[in-house]
């Protein structure tokens, strides 16, 4: 049996070891060492996320049950870091800063097929297609949208037209102060 302090959330930042939303779950290595963690989708849902990058870093509150260590809120996402990283053609100069200045525009994703790398999004309340690009989406902490998923995108005008710089949970703008 749990003591007490045992039974309270804490918060964690570790890394995603893997998450598959087949299965509906994934671990999260503990940044401090401790045991795996499960984050289970629907605790990945309510933050506004349907996928997560393997490898992507994540601060989540856990709590220790008599199942093991579990993820009980998702508290912020980070894309992976540390890989080497191509440049995306599209993206031009703007960097990292440029990226983050760029306001966040709520949008549904009309579709995505991961095994083509690429997919469209429709801001709200324009018909216009936002290209989303697989690159931008595991930079940006995702693994795979599903159609009709909510997100919000910063976007920049691509060499082929407008395109998603970077997609966030859909409720980023809220989180934001936005």
């Amino acid at each position: 049996m749990l003591g007490e302090s045992e039974a309270e959330p804490r918060e964690v930042t570790g890394t995603v070891k893997w998450f598959d939303p087949v299965k509906g779950f994934g671990f999260i290595v503990d940044g401090e060492g401790g045991p795996d963690i499960l984050l289970h989708a629907n605790v990945l849902r309510n933050f506004g996320q349907g996928s997560i990058a393997d490898r992507a870093r994540i601060r989540v509150q856990m709590q220790l049950t008599p199942r093991g260590a579990q993820a009980v809120e998702v508290l912020e996402i980070l894309p992976p870091e540390g890989e080497p990283v191509a440049p995306i053609e599209d993206l031009g100069d703007n960097s990292f800063d440029d990226i983050a200045a760029l306001p966040l525009e709520p949008a549904r994703v009309k579709w995505f097929e991961k095994a083509k790398g690429f997919g469209f999004a429709n801001i709200f309340e324009n018909e216009e297609d936002i290209f989303i690009h697989m690159e931008v989406l595991r930079r940006s902490g995702f693994a795979d949208l599903s159609p009709g998923e909510a997100v919000c995108l910063r976007v920049i005008e691509g060499k082929r037209g407008r395109m998603a710089a970077q997609v966030l949970a859909w409720d980023a703008g809220l989180k934001s102060g936005r």
